[in-house]
């Protein structure tokens, strides 16, 4: 699949990688069967290549998220069960998947929004059930909005970095579920261990002095 989104990619020139990214993550939001992850590593790909500017690609990513998943909670809180009995919605977001993303909510709160972000294939279900609960769009937009400005930079810097190496990025982030948490964890834990050791390195030189 990342191979495909590239050529795309090579196929067009100007803008056409930042127009691709942008369609296909706004119809991940939707519900599109293709994993958000791998498009943002072609993205990152798409930088190393020189073909894109990695801020412009990183914006432009962020904002195809947002819109997209943004487009999947106004439909649940403005059509909400209607659009269920539409079989294309229903077979989307079947009546089982999304009773089990309520009780989500119930044992976790808001915070699953953020969540979802790291959740492939709950994502649609957990976005629509918000909108159809009437959680408060600057709620959905502050969780949904972090945790797209914690993924969407590290994968596309990541790949963008270690484009050598593609095949290595893409597996490990396949590989380990929830992969994208995975770095982020490891890249708090070593700022944190860093910042741990030279504050204490700093209060041993004050108690010696």
């Amino acid at each position: 699949m990342l191979d495909r989104i590239v050529d795309l990619f090579l196929l067009f020139s100007g803008p056409a990688p930042y127009l691709i990214v942008f369609g296909i993550l706004l119809l991940c939001g939707l519900g599109l069967p293709v994993p958000e992850d791998i498009t943002l590593a072609a993205a990152g790909f798409g930088v190393y290549l020189g073909l894109a500017n990695l801020w412009t690609m990183i914006l432009v990513a962020y904002l195809g998220i947002i819109i997209g998943d943004s487009t999947i909670f106004f439909l649940g809180a403005t059509l909400g069960r209607r659009l269920t009995q539409i079989w294309f919605f229903r077979k989307l977001l079947p009546e089982k998947r999304l009773a089990d993303v309520r009780v989500k909510f119930n044992s976790k709160g808001n915070r699953l929004i953020f969540m979802a972000r790291f959740m492939p294939g709950l994502r649609a279900p957990i976005y629509f059930s918000a909108g159809m609960l009437h959680l408060p769009y600057r709620v959905f937009l502050f969780y949904d909005g972090m945790a797209a400005l914690i993924s969407v930079p590290v994968i596309i810097s990541v790949v963008d970095h270690f484009g050598d190496q593609l095949a290595h990025v893409v597996t490990l982030i396949s590989r380990v579920e929830h992969g994208i948490v995975f770095v982020i964890a490891s890249v708090i834990f070593v700022v944190v261990a860093k910042w741990y050791l030279r504050h204490r390195g700093k209060r041993k030189s004050v108690t010696k002095s």
